[in-house]
């Protein structure tokens, strides 16, 4: 999932952006490097990617997390290093090498970012005084937010049984029977609430466990807020079509087309229309 927010913090009066993109943390290294000379940042990121411990370990970082790492180039980098006439950039790395590790941003906020785990190795490089002060302004601040995180998904697993409260009403009230066992209306109370996975997840509860059988919960438990957001619509919607009388075919395949949208809209992500082969015969 792509998700680029950009924040900031501040290391001995010298501002620090960074950014989260794809769940990964991106520090500028070009706001490290103001710390060392303000005017020339270019070339102190220059000076540090000319050192052959530098360069061994931005392969190595790159090897383990880079499936498509040009090794062969990054070969003919490291046979380089050390010689009078190697300077290397960190858009020349980019380019060469096919990082990700790196990113180049154009434009006035722009500038050489890179990965956490390299920016606090050029931090170090800097100043180890410096690097200290960025990990613990970095820890507390991403601690501060996956707190408000974790809060506000709890809310919004509160919103999703409130809502899904609703929803077994409109069963009891619509689809069970009157005199049959427990078992029988549970088995209902399931197969409603399969609907809405498969309308959002494209899997049923029990597809979801065998799938993960060594996460601790539920399908539900383990969805995100965005999704949870979504769920919480699914269900109140799911609810009035029973009340409508719609067929549960109908109404997996109303509620897909809507998850789809929704999702769309929201992160660029559209749950798969194969879940609605699975119960279309219902």
């Amino acid at each position: 999932m792509v998700n680029v927010k950009s924040q900031k913090i501040v290391i001995n009066n010298t501002n620090i952006v960074f950014f989260t993109q794809n769940d990964e943390d991106y520090i500028s290294l070009t706001d490290i490097a103001k710390y060392k000379n303000r005017e020339h940042t270019g070339l102190v990121i220059s000076h540090w990617l000319r050192t052959k411990y530098t360069i061994e370990f931005m392969g190595l970082w790159e090897k383990i997390h880079n499936k498509n790492f040009n090794v062969t180039e990054f070969g003919y980098i490291k046979n380089e290093v050390g010689s009078n006439t190697f300077v290397l950039t960190g858009k020349q790395w980019i380019s060469k090498t096919g990082s990700i590790g790196l990113i180049s941003k154009p434009g006035r906020f722009g500038g050489t970012f890179a990965h956490k785990d390299i920016a606090f190795e050029f931090a170090s490089w800097i100043s180890a005084e410096f690097k200290l002060y960025l990990i613990k302004e970095f820890q507390r601040l991403k601690g501060k937010e996956n707190s408000h995180q974790n809060l506000e998904w709890n809310a919004k697993r509160f919103l999703v049984r409130a809502n899904y409260k609703v929803h077994t009403d409109a069963v009891q009230q619509n689809l069970i029977p009157s005199q049959i066992t427990r078992y029988q209306a549970t088995a209902i109370y399931a197969s409603e609430a399969d609907v809405l996975n498969m309308a959002l997840f494209s899997m049923t509860a029990k597809q979801w466990r065998e799938k993960n059988p060594k996460i601790k919960g539920n399908i539900r438990d383990d969805a995100d807020i965005t999704q949870l957001v979504c769920l919480a619509g699914l269900e109140s919607l799911n609810a009035e079509f029973i009340r409508q009388g719609l067929k549960q075919n109908k109404r997996l395949e109303r509620l897909n087309q809507i998850a789809i949208i929704q999702m769309k809209a929201l992160v660029g992500y559209s749950p798969s229309r194969s879940s609605l082969r699975l119960m279309q015969e219902s």
